[in-house]
């Protein structure tokens, strides 16, 4: 179970860098402003990840910490993909994440 719980927050980390590009791409701006967020707001919410929220992270942060920059990325997701015009796949986001992420901490797994 554990497995695939953590699967499925590997396709939920992959969908919030893809609603990052998505809001970034549908802005009603230049195609240079377009371009420079749809590339940059992943990037931005990759980095952020890497150093405070993957298992090898550059900062360790403890455990609430953690969980809080990760819902703050989720979170962050799930505006973007409203302001792309996508409410209730942006509310999917969350949701999904919130409850894959309590399954895995009811289990005993941190990640």
């Amino acid at each position: 179970m554990k497995g695939a719980l953590r699967g499925l927050i590997f396709l939920l980390e992959l969908a919030l860098l893809s609603a990052a590009g998505l809001w970034g791409f549908t802005l009603d701006a230049g195609w240079p402003v377009r371009l420079l967020a749809g590339l940059g707001a992943p990037v931005a919410l990759a980095v952020a990840w890497g150093a405070f929220c993957s298992p090898r992270a550059a900062v360790a942060l403890p455990a609430p910490a953690k969980l809080g920059v990760q819902a703050a990325c989720f979170l962050a997701g799930g505006v973007l993909l409203t302001l792309a015009g996508h409410p209730l796949l942006g509310a999917a986001l969350v949701v999904t994440w919130t409850a894959d992420k309590a399954l895995l901490l009811h289990s005993g797994d941190p990640a």
